[in-house]
């Protein structure tokens, strides 16, 4: 059977994994076989590198992440990062401004580091299912430099309010919703799409070899970028119809299915 993708982009949460964030031994087994066949497996997430790697590491595989909503792209055998978005820290100010007077939590990211101003058990909890270790700093004193995306994180509620009202801010900044408990803010060029159209320019490969597979909002770009995109049964119904096919739902070994279905013949 031949190959027919060179490269396959594989959002993580809700999508490689299941809801408890559980990779399957079905999925990871036939991940690996697209590789084995010679497929470059990329992570292609919302999380930071540090809460990717430990994915990549289950899988057995090497290779490059695009992280933080293609915000960042790293090359996962040495760390290294091989692109980036800034975002001018003042730009963000307003968003914080805006958390801090809701009392609704956030944190900031570099490439590699997470920070945040407060911890509540909320927090705490929703940070160890990513497997992220944020560290606490006073964003009063000053924001570093490097910055790359913001989180606010709370009630799906919440965050559709949130959501409603950002809608009509200045577009310094692009605002995402990267899951129902989830708004991140970045660069306004930065997006998984993007992301990977660099990546193939980088290695020359032609979009129509790509199969990109996602389930949230923060997906569609890559999933119209790539010559491939499926969308898994569990995703909303606007992120269906970006999508070439629709999968199984992630809690039914979705991401398998599709591979032994397109990615190989």
């Amino acid at each position: 059977m031949s190959l027919q993708y060179d490269l396959i982009a594989l959002d993580v949460d809700g999508t490689l994994l299941t809801d408890d964030h559980i990779l399957t031994k079905d999925i990871r087994e036939t991940v690996c076989e697209a590789a084995s066949r010679g497929a470059q497996i990329v992570l292609c997430t919302g999380r930071g590198p540090l809460s990717a790697l430990p994915v990549m590491e289950e899988l057995g595989l090497k290779g490059t992440l695009i992280t933080h909503n293609g915000a960042a792209t790293i090359n996962a055998d040495d760390r290294s990062v091989v692109h980036q978005f800034d975002v001018v820290p003042d730009h963000l100010l307003p968003f914080i401004n805006y958390c801090r007077n809701h009392s609704i939590h956030f944190d900031l990211n570099t490439a590699f580091e997470m920070m945040i101003e407060t911890r509540t058990p909320e927090a705490e909890q929703m940070y160890s299912r990513f497997q992220a270790k944020p560290a606490i700093q006073d964003f009063r004193l000053g924001l570093p430099n490097g910055l790359v995306k913001f989180t606010a994180f709370g009630t799906k509620d919440k965050m559709d309010q949130v959501q409603a009202e950002w809608a009509g801010w200045p577009p310094l900044l692009k605002s995402i919703r990267s899951g129902d408990f989830f708004i991140d803010v970045h660069h306004a060029e930065a997006n998984k799409g993007r992301a990977l159209q660099q990546l193939a320019d980088l290695r020359g490969i032609d979009r129509s070899r790509i199969l990109a597979i996602g389930n949230y909002y923060n997906d569609i770009t890559m999933l119209q970028f790539a010559g491939m995109g499926i969308a898994m049964g569990n995703s909303p119904e606007e992120v269906k119809r970006a999508a070439d096919a629709v999968a199984r739902s992630n809690s039914d070994n979705g991401v398998a299915a599709a591979l032994r279905e397109y990615a190989w013949s």
